[in-house]
């Protein structure tokens, strides 16, 4: 009922504000699309005869979601454009219209056949209670016929026994038309949601001198789409080169189907933070509290629901703000997503519902967004003209329009889309056209695909997980413009998971997690009997042992690193002896220790860390 009172509200305000225009409505064809990280520019072109005098161009049925400021006008003619202007029609309605007309009339015919059903159902229980009435044998006094009354009986049985298996039959049959009736209703609601009947105008004011053709161009902003990348990365061993599929995932919303047209994606170089867990220093002092390190959160998964309907979303956009990291609700409203660490934040947007935030706290976050109810306005764009002879005229909003002068050419700045500092604008042209329908659903175009050689690695930090991950080293990778995105990594012919490629480096090597490889086996075990804490003196010491044992179950070699650490000391005093590393190589400022091991197939070897810690009796240090 809301739905309907604030569309009946829009069609009150349009028929109050929008005047009628009299011009020549002039139909337009999309000729070029610059899809952006987010948002798009739109460039459409038409044939107009402009006639001689003042006169309106309408151009009609474009999106309702223009940016107003970024609306340019292009033309060629000896003719001055008077005015720009952009206006909202409420009257004509969109296509999807026309979807619920069609879904509500086949709803119907279902209801309909529910109806039949259930009066079916109802005639077959009227006979149902009457038989049971029946069921009354003859008083005392009558001389009962035995062959007569098994007769009956018999009857009764069969036909009870038949109207139970029609009125079950019924009872599915409803049950069905029930279901396929929800279908029906999710379907239309996920066409209403967000929706609006209004389309964009932009009317043009021209006075000529003379009759003239001329070849119209428009371009303008809309910002109800995007794109996101995803990769496909592939390794067939550690052997191998590492096949990179790099797809871009476009969706849009403007109002407007993108059909056949030449597709531009436009991106930059984001900042976007690793997710591969690192060891932070150990540091010790008094009465200081060691908090075991966890795992930074690297995944986030969910589910966004309406809260006008309480139905799930689909086609929501889940996105890391400031990244180019991206994702889709599916059919159920549900989300999974790599994040990178430092507390990120995500913005889930829908359009017709207010957007949110939410900083990633949690594994698991559920959204419910809010139905937007701002009312669009109409806006207009104040133009400005030249006089005089004039091959070219390009009209753009007041700010962007400079040295105009009589019988001076009109030249303005591109339209511009709103950046992070660190992006860049490389351009994708994709060569084939592209069709995008105004619906929110993903469409992928792939970008480039290369095979690229690698390095292998492999690396565990028992402290934080005994999992080992496989790391592929790309050397020369800014050449291909990579951005940050979710990957599908698949190994050895097998799908192993998701990983986020993380381009947020200025080193000519990109590192690129393959995932846990369980063929490699590691454990970190404290060594009790060597472990000891005493009191000398003054001071405590208290010692602790660390077994690592790796062991490779591969029928291949494999070079592991090994990261582990010791506490540094932040007081003089406390002090810190580390007493066998194992070869290892200690980095005093962190504590870190690296261990490069190479393991034959089937090998195993095992890593000592022991470390002393001596601090005075009075006072409380926490040595893990």
């Amino acid at each position: 009922m809301l739905k309907k009172l604030l569309f009946l509200t829009y069609l009150v305000f349009a028929a109050a504000t929008l005047k009628a225009y009299d011009g020549q409505k002039i139909a337009t064809k999309i000729q070029k699309v610059i899809v952006f990280l987010n948002g798009a520019q739109i460039t459409r072109t038409a044939t107009v005869n402009v006639s001689a005098g003042t006169s309106t161009l309408i151009f009609e049925n474009l999106s309702p979601g223009i940016d107003v400021q970024s609306i340019q006008v292009h033309a060629e003619g000896e003719f001055t454009i008077l005015s720009v202007k952009q206006e909202l029609n409420f009257l004509n309605e969109q296509a999807k219209q026309k979807q619920v007309e069609d879904l509500q009339a086949e709803k119907k015919v279902i209801r309909d056949k529910i109806i039949l059903q259930n009066n079916l159902l109802a005639v077959y229980q009227e006979e149902e209670a009457m038989l049971v009435k029946n069921q009354v044998v003859s008083g005392q006094n009558a001389n009962l016929d035995i062959l007569k009354l098994k007769q009956a009986l018999d009857f009764q049985t069969e036909r009870l026994t038949e109207l139970k298996k029609k009125q079950q039959a019924i009872n599915d049959a409803i049950a069905m038309l029930r279901l396929e009736l929800q279908k029906y209703d999710r379907q239309i609601a996920d066409i209403n949601k967000g929706s609006s009947t209004a389309t964009s105008n932009i009317l043009v004011t021209v006075s000529s001198k003379t009759v003239l053709q001329s070849s119209f161009t428009l371009s303008y902003v809309v910002h109800n789409a995007g794109w996101y990348p995803t990769y496909d990365i592939r390794a067939k061993d550690v052997n191998s080169p590492v096949s990179i599929s790099y797809k871009a995932n476009v969706s849009q919303q403007s109002g407007e189907d993108w059909k056949n047209i030449k597709l531009t994606l436009s991106t930059g170089n984001p900042t976007v933070s690793g997710s591969k867990p690192e060891l932070n220093p150990y540091y010790l002092n008094f009465g200081m509290l060691y908090s075991n390190q966890s795992y930074k959160i690297t995944q986030v998964s969910g589910r966004l629901i309406a809260k006008d309907d309480g139905q799930p979303i689909t086609g929501a956009s889940v996105t890391v703000k400031g990244t180019s990291i991206g994702t889709q609700t599916n059919a159920n409203g549900e989300y999974s997503l790599q994040v990178p660490s430092g507390n990120p934040i995500l913005v889930f947007r829908y359009i017709g519902y207010e957007a949110q935030e939410r900083v990633v706290s949690s594994s698991v976050i559920n959204i419910v967004l809010n139905p937007a109810t701002s009312l669009l306005n109409e806006v207009i764009v104040t133009g400005y003209g030249t006089s005089g002879s004039s091959d070219k005229i390009m009209i753009r909003g007041a700010s962007s329009v400079q040295g105009i002068a009589a019988g001076v050419q009109i030249n303005t700045v591109p339209v511009s889309v709103n950046q992070s500092e660190n992006q860049t604008n490389v351009e994708f042209n994709i060569d084939n056209p592209y069709s995008v329908p105004s619906d929110g659903k993903q469409y992928t175009v792939e970008i480039n695909k290369l095979d690229l050689s690698a390095s292998y690695e492999y690396a565990v930090a028992p402290k934080l997980s005994t999992d080992v991950f496989l790391t592929a080293k790309l050397i020369d990778w800014n050449k291909y413009n990579f951005l940050s995105g979710e990957a599908n990594l698949f190994f050895e012919g097998t799908f192993i998971g998701k990983s986020l490629l993380n381009t947020d480096a200025t080193a000519d090597t990109l590192n690129i997690s393959l995932g846990a490889d369980k063929n490699i086996v590691v454990t970190r075990t404290s060594l009790k009997d060597l472990t000891e804490k005493q009191s000398i003196g003054s001071n405590k010491k208290e010692t602790r042992n660390w077994q690592i044992e790796v062991k490779n179950r591969k029928n291949q070699p494999v070079n592991l690193l090994v990261e582990d650490q010791v506490p540094v000391s932040q007081n003089s005093s406390i002090d810190v002896e580390t007493q066998e590393i194992s070869g290892g190589k200690l980095d005093p400022t962190t504590g870190k220790i690296l261990w490069n091991v190479k393991l034959s197939p089937q090998a195993d070897k095992k890593i000592q860390l022991k470390y002393q810690v001596k601090y005075p009796k009075n006072q409380s240090v926490i040595v893990q």
